[in-house]
């Protein structure tokens, strides 16, 4: 790259400066109007437009299933091939750079971002919900059987484990080096440099950009409605306060105000401290829980899930000629969908916080260190489910009625089951907080033309929008409103899928192009 292309994408080169704002020009102005107009949208008739987002998603998964699951392998072996080949030691930031934050912190950041609110709603439910036919068995192993218990914790684990995260390392990957390597923006576009050049300062990358914005916005909100439905149903669980709108805006409130307080502190001061806090409330319950559902019987699962997930990574893996399509649209390929769509989100988080790592230490960090906290969490968790489930204990045993409550149905079983779900309550609520920190700063990042240090004003703003759609459209529209929006955010990923392929091969040649300069 030349000096004077590198100067012609120097961020926030395009900005408009109103109102103590500092953002990119089209790309804050036009993403602002799109998101007012699906509020307006989904609000004037939420069950059509629920059906209409619906739809279109439908058909997305319906038709390129084939797309969704040949890229997420392609991913994972693509992840795979950056740790073992030479290409591995390019450092980003250059040879010079050491890293920003502790390992420890590092890591609690780039999990918290990551998925740890799915792993609260999803891990006791999905196993269970595999198990008991609630929607479907994967590979049509038979239900409430041995067999299907291990199908069960294997799909799960497929769902949690490799595939989502090597989505996310190819995203951080390339920008992190494009950004601190090549001295590009923090922004999408950045990774499309090396095979369109200074043209991804034009219509293309602002398309590009947009786009990722309004996944972001979307997944966040649709996160936080979600979220509130599950705490609330714990705070009614555990208390028998009723699980009202009133309720469920007053924890959206809650939560959308401590997002600000921690966005205002800025990534020290506020999403460090709290991921930090965050994994260890989160440990203390999974330990709490493996020993409570009996420590040896999880020692055992450990590697029970290890095997399940080991046997069925490649059946479920494989598209053609499936018995299961119903299943396989409904849950893999719908994960992936959704994966996909946050990928610029939680991609370009880790890369904000990666500088001074090798592409080596990123990866192994994004793709085999979750993977195996995960392997921990669902063993704890989904085991224990499963183990209530097959015993006829309590009322798991029937099969999942509602998935927000199900991880304290599970809880109830156990000792300190008050205080244990409590703390799940929490867990809920800060581990979205993160999430919603980093997603404001991402936002931020890219409306402001990938500058990192734009006004905090205005990455409050954004922080204060996710809270707001997810309230109105909680409120006004309900559940139709919600899926619609989710919906949305889910068809985002069939582009999306296309731009990370793209991406992958720029990444390589210019990761070769560096290391063998």
């Amino acid at each position: 790259m030349s000096a004077s292309e590198s100067i012609a994408l120097e961020p926030g080169v395009d900005n408009k400066q109103f109102w103590g704002l500092d953002f990119h020009n089209p790309v804050f102005p036009v993403t602002a109007s799109l998101i007012v107009l699906f509020i307006i949208y989904a609000l004037v008739d939420p069950a059509r437009a629920s059906a209409q987002m619906v739809a279109a998603r439908t058909w997305s998964i319906d038709h390129f299933d084939w797309l969704f699951m040949f890229a997420g392998n392609a991913f994972v072996v693509f992840s795979i091939a950056l740790i073992l080949l030479p290409v591995g030691k390019v450092r980003l930031g250059g040879a010079s750079a050491r890293p920003e934050y502790s390992t420890m912190s590092w890591f609690a950041m780039l999990f918290a971002a990551g998925m740890g609110i799915g792993l609260m709603f999803w891990s006791v439910a999905e196993p269970v919900a595999y198990y008991t036919d609630w929607y479907g068995t994967p590979l049509n192993a038979p239900a409430r059987t041995p067999e299907g218990a291990s199908a069960a914790m294997g799909a799960t684990m497929f769902h949690w484990g490799l595939h989502p995260w090597a989505i996310y390392g190819v995203v951080a990957v390339s920008m992190g080096f494009f950004t601190y390597n090549l001295g590009l923006p923090l922004s999408l576009r950045a990774a499309f440099f090396p095979l369109l050049g200074k043209g991804v300062r034009g219509w293309v990358g602002h398309v590009v950009d947009i786009t990722a914005v309004l996944a972001t916005m979307f997944g966040l909100a649709t996160s936080l409605g979600l979220g509130a439905t599950q705490a609330a149903s714990g705070v009614h669980f555990l208390t028998g306060i009723d699980n009202t709108l009133g309720l469920q805006l007053a924890i959206i409130v809650v939560v959308t105000g401590l997002t600000l307080f921690s966005v205002w502190r800025g990534i020290d001061g506020g999403v460090k401290l709290v991921s930090n806090v965050n994994m260890v409330l989160a440990t203390a319950l999974m330990v709490f829980v493996a020993f409570a559902g009996g420590i040896v019987a999880f020692l055992k699962g450990l590697g029970t899930t290890t095997s399940a997930y080991a046997e069925h990574l490649l059946p479920l893996s494989n598209w053609i000629a499936r018995d299961d399509q119903s299943w396989l649209h409904g849950w893999t390929v719908f994960y992936w969908a959704w994966w996909i769509s946050w990928s610029p989100f939680v991609g370009i988080f880790i890369a904000r916080i990666s500088k001074g790592r090798t592409v080596r230490e990123l990866l192994t960090a994004v793709l085999i260190v979750p993977t195996l906290v995960t392997i921990g969490w669902m063993t704890a968790f989904g085991g224990n489910a499963l183990a209530q489930s097959a015993g006829g204990v309590g009322e798991l045993a029937n099969g999942i009625g509602d998935v927000s409550v199900a991880m304290f149905q599970m809880l109830q079983n156990m000792p300190m089951s008050s205080v244990t779900s409590a703390l799940a309550i929490v867990l809920v609520l800060v581990f979205f907080i993160t999430s919603a920190d980093s997603g404001a700063l991402v936002i931020d990042c890219i409306t402001a033309g990938g500058k990192v240090d734009a006004p905090r004003c205005q990455k409050v703003l954004w922080a204060s929008l996710v809270g707001t759609i997810a309230a109105i459209l909680l409120s006004a529209g309900g559940k139709d409103a919600l899926d619609a929006l989710q919906a949305g955010a889910v068809t985002t990923g069939l582009p999306f899928t296309v731009v990370l392929l793209v991406m992958m091969i720029g990444l390589y040649k210019a990761l070769h192009r560096s290391h063998y300069a």
